[in-house]
């Protein structure tokens, strides 16, 4: 294979600056009223919207509470669980305890009134076993 061009350095030299813009200078902006012209466009109706986004936002889908609720359902269930075991074993975990305590002040509400009955039954299973623990 045969080089014949040697002088690739040249080719890559930085290209010379367009006509009425400073060789060293790549954006520059101009002082026309574009910017004026924006400010005046943002008014209080996008601010409006926006907030409308961030309150729909903040209210909960019913289908997510109702999954969180079974979670939470589950999660107590799995505690009495592995408190039974402790105590067959003898031996009752503190922490245990306190997150079972933790786990029943933090109760949503929910809006299906069957789910919120069988919450409702597990979560005074808990606390019988907790208050036969000395804990409630």
């Amino acid at each position: 294979m045969r080089i014949t061009d040697t002088n690739r350095t040249s080719r890559t030299a930085p290209k010379k600056a367009a006509k009425g813009q400073p060789a060293g200078q790549k954006f520059a902006v101009s002082d026309d009223n574009t910017t004026q012209q924006v400010r005046h466009h943002a008014t209080v109706e996008d601010v409006g919207s926006v907030d409308a986004l961030l309150a729909l936002q903040s209210v909960e889908d019913p289908v997510l509470a109702k999954k969180k609720s079974i979670k939470r359902g589950h999660q107590l269930l799995d505690g009495l669980e592995r408190l039974k075991t402790d105590l067959l074993v003898g031996r009752v975990s503190e922490a245990r305890l306190n997150n079972m305590l933790k786990m029943l002040k933090n109760a949503p509400n929910v809006d299906d009134p069957a789910l919120q009955e069988v919450i409702d039954d597990i979560e005074l299973r808990v606390q019988v076993e907790l208050a036969k623990l000395d804990r409630l």
